[in-house]
């Protein structure tokens, strides 16, 4: 059984930064591309960032670029999502995900998800 396990949510004042983590379980984690999207309410879930398999190469949303690095550790099967200057925008419902195909920032291709972090930036 795949599970992918989010922490480190929470609230935070505009500027601030919070590290979000992913525990995966249940799949040969250095075989799976791995993301990070976002849904805020009554928005569509969007793409925030995504690790290739080997953690080589990562791909960003604008929004992220400057502000958020993506890193994973095949050995303790974890990805993380450090966020610094947080804006009241960023605050949504932060997802992992992980695609087993290709390395991709559609939703859609994702294999497996979390259950999901809430993050609140205050103005």
């Amino acid at each position: 059984q795949v599970q992918l396990v989010e922490s480190g949510g929470g609230l935070v004042q505009a500027g601030g930064s919070l590290r979000l983590s992913c525990a995966a379980s249940g799949l040969t984690f250095r075989t799976y591309n791995m993301g990070w999207f976002r849904q805020a309410p009554g928005k569509e879930r969007e793409f925030v960032a995504a690790i290739s398999r080997s953690g080589v190469a990562t791909l960003s949303a604008d929004s992220a670029k400057g502000r958020f690095t993506i890193s994973r550790d095949n050995t303790k099967k974890t990805v993380s999502l450090q966020m610094n200057s947080l804006k009241p925008e960023d605050t949504a419902v932060y997802y992992c995900a992980a695609d087993g195909r290709i390395y991709s920032t559609d939703p859609g291709e994702y294999d497996y998800w979390g259950q999901g972090t809430q993050v609140t930036v205050s103005s």
